[in-house]
C-alpha cells in the first residue's frame, strides 16, 4: 500500500541514488536546499515500508512549483506517480496556492494533463561553456542592499514573491547576480549559480521585447564563467537570444514543456527558468 512522508535527512541518499537513474546530476545538498526552503513539501513514497519514489513542492504565494517526480521502475504504471502528485497538489492548495506549474518531459505531458494540467510553452535545456566578451560592462553587480528590488521585479513576471528561494541565492558569495537599469528602474536580471561541477544560469528575467537586455545579461556572467560548463532552461520562443548562444557553442540537451495546473500567471516576458524543480 502506498503512503507519503516528508523527506527527511536520512532520506537524501536514496533521493539521489534514484534521481541518478535519470541523470539528473543532484546531490544531498540539493534535497537539503529543498527542505530547509520547503521542509513539508519534500515527499518520500514508500510502498509499506520500501522507498520507491520521491517528489519535491514549493510554493510561492498564490503560485506553487512541483518537481523531481520520479518512482522506481518496478512500481510504474501501478498509480504511484498519480499519488504522489496528486499528494503535492493536496499540500499546495493547503498552502493556498492557486496555480502550480512544473516542467514535463514531452512523453510526459498526457500523464500530467489526466492530472489536470495544461500545456503552456517549450523550453530548451541548454549545454555550453561561459566565453570571453569584449561587449562593454555596464550592468551592476548585485549587493545586498539590491536583493528588495530585484525580487519585486522578478515578482512582476513570476507572478508571486521568490523572496526565500532568490534571497539565500544570491546571498551565496560563491554566486553571480547582475542587473540592468534605466531610468533609476531595474530593466531586467540574471543569477548563475556556481557548483564544483559547473554553473546553472537562472533565473534571467527582463520585460517582453528587450532582447537586447537579457543578451547583455547573458554576455557578462558567460565572460565570468569563462571555460565552466553552464546550463540553462530557455524558452523555445526567444529566437534572438537562443541564436546567440547557439553561435557561442551552446548546443540542446533536451527539451521540456511548462504546464500549468490552474490558472496561468505567469506575465508574458523573457524568462529562463531557476531549475526545473522550482520554476
Amino acid at each position: 500500500m502506498f503512503r507519503v512522508k516528508n523527506m527527511s535527512a536520512n532520506d537524501f541518499n536514496f533521493a539521489v541514488r534514484i534521481t541518478d537513474r535519470m541523470n539528473w546530476h543532484l546531490a544531498k545538498e540539493d534535497f537539503e536546499f529543498m527542505t530547509e526552503l520547503e521542509p513539508k513539501g519534500c515527499f518520500l513514497l514508500l510502498d509499506n515500508s520500501e522507498r520507491i519514489g520521491i517528489a519535491t513542492a514549493i510554493a510561492f504565494g498564490k503560485v506553487g512549483w512541483f518537481g523531481n517526480l520520479i518512482v522506481s521502475e518496478s512500481h510504474r504504471k501501478k498509480g504511484a506517480g498519480s499519488f504522489l502528485v496528486k499528494n503535492a497538489l493536496k499540500y499546495l492548495k493547503s498552502r493556498n496556492v492557486v496555480t502550480v506549474g512544473l516542467y514535463a518531459y514531452p512523453e510526459r505531458i498526457p500523464f500530467y494533463r489526466r492530472l489536470g494540467f495544461s500545456y503552456d510553452s517549450d523550453f530548451m535545456v541548454l549545454n555550453g561553456k561561459g566565453f570571453p566578451s569584449s561587449a562593454r560592462i555596464d550592468l551592476k553587480k548585485a549587493e545586498k542592499e539590491d536583493i528588495p528590488e530585484i525580487v519585486k521585479y522578478d515578482r512582476l513576471c513570476f507572478g508571486a514573491s521568490r523572496r526565500r528561494l532568490l534571497e539565500p541565492i544570491l546571498l551565496d558569495p560563491d554566486n553571480l547576480c547582475y542587473f540592468s537599469t534605466e531610468k533609476e528602474q531595474i530593466s531586467g536580471y540574471a543569477v548563475a549559480k556556481i557548483y564544483p561541477q559547473g554553473a546553472e544560469l537562472g533565473p534571467l528575467v527582463c520585460r517582453k521585447g528587450r532582447s537586447d537586455i537579457a543578451i547583455r545579461l547573458l554576455r557578462t556572467i558567460l565572460d565570468k564563467l569563462l571555460g565552466v560548463e553552464v546550463s540553462m532552461y530557455v524558452s523555445r520562443k526567444e529566437n534572438v537570444i537562443l541564436k546567440m548562444l547557439m553561435k557561442s557553442g551552446f548546443s540542446e540537451n533536451f527539451q521540456v514543456a511548462r504546464m500549468f495546473y490552474g490558472p496561468p500567471i505567469v506575465k508574458d516576458s523573457i524568462y529562463a527558468a531557476e531549475s526545473l524543480e522550482r520554476g
